[in-house]
């Protein structure tokens, strides 16, 4: 070896070296972090912007930041909905705003962006929650429904990215929650187009920290938060299918918010609901063979039957 490949084989052992040291030390850190959490930030004074805000999770999310004292902007395509929460935070003298958008609409979505920004402000947290689930065999599954809901759950998150991320880097700071699932972790019948939506929604998040880790700028200040729920009540599981209920229970959509806002205020990267879910799948399932992994998928028998 000349001296140049011995500098080189030198400053790779050093780098390899120390890129070991710093992961055991986030290790470590990560590992602390379960036992004493990190203390919960204010949004007091933040605007945040929830898609789908008119029912289940979007509307339990929406109260629940505004008695936190943030200013909420409630966005749905049903008005009906959108007006019951933005009443409902109102007469809890809350700060909230309405607006009706398409979110699969990209145009829609940044007109929206810029009205939002001229009549409220800069949103400085944006949930990503609006979606929808279709039931059914995928052989059963129909073209319109499918389309729909790629439309609604994987390109309506990244228009809203899109539109909302910019205000948060020219500050350096914001928070980006975008809702995933069980499904989007592991698979299940009646649910295959469904689970590669949200499959792409935790790729899209996981995509989007190591872009902003790479921007020569310093965006340590914008945090993502990926939820990945089991069943929860909120009308769009119409026939769950639970056979240990006191370990895959049904959850409530209050239950659920207030686990998302907690871990969101703890900037937490990825949560499941209930919480303990995340170490089951990570450290059991992902590390058995496939086969293994599907047997004990198939003891538990959690899931979702077909719709009528």
């Amino acid at each position: 070896m000349n001296c140049r490949e011995i500098n080189t084989f030198i400053y790779l052992f050093l780098e390899f070296l120390w890129t070991l040291l710093r992961s055991i030390f986030e290790i470590v850190r990560a590992m602390i972090r379960v036992v004493v959490p990190c203390e919960s930030k204010s949004v007091e004074g933040q605007i945040v912007l929830i898609s789908g805000a008119g029912h289940g999770m979007g509307r339990e999310m929406a109260l629940r930041f505004a008695r936190l004292g943030a200013t909420v902007v409630c966005v749905d395509i049903n008005p009906e909905g959108n007006q019951e929460t933005t009443l409902m935070i109102k007469q809890e003298k809350g700060n909230a705003y309405k607006y009706e958008c398409d979110v699969t609409d990209r145009a829609a979505v940044m007109e929206l962006a810029a009205k939002v920004r001229k009549e409220v402000g800069d949103v400085t947290i944006l949930v990503n929650n609006a979606g929808i689930m279709p039931c059914k065999p995928v052989l059963e599954q129909t073209e319109r429904e499918i389309r729909l809901m790629n439309d609604l759950n994987i390109n309506g998150y990244i228009w809203m990215i899109q539109a909302f991320l910019p205000s948060m880097i020219q500050r350096n700071h914001g928070h980006i929650i975008s809702m995933s699932s069980m499904a989007g972790i592991m698979g299940i019948r009646n649910l295959v187009p469904y689970c590669g939506s949200k499959y792409a929604v935790r790729g899209i998040m996981d995509a989007l920290a190591m872009e902003l880790r790479a921007d020569k700028r310093d965006l340590s200040g914008i945090k993502l938060t990926t939820v990945c729920p089991t069943i929860v009540n909120t009308g769009l599981c119409k026939k769950p299918r639970i056979r240990f209920e006191k370990l895959f229970k049904v959850v409530e959509p209050g239950e659920a918010a207030d686990t998302i806002i907690n871990a969101m205020r703890r900037d937490q990267i990825e949560i499941t609901i209930p919480q303990d879910l995340h170490y089951v799948n990570r450290y059991l399932f992902r590390l058995l063979p496939f086969q293994a992994a599907c047997l004990w998928s198939e003891f538990f028998d959690a899931g979702v039957d077909a719709d009528d």
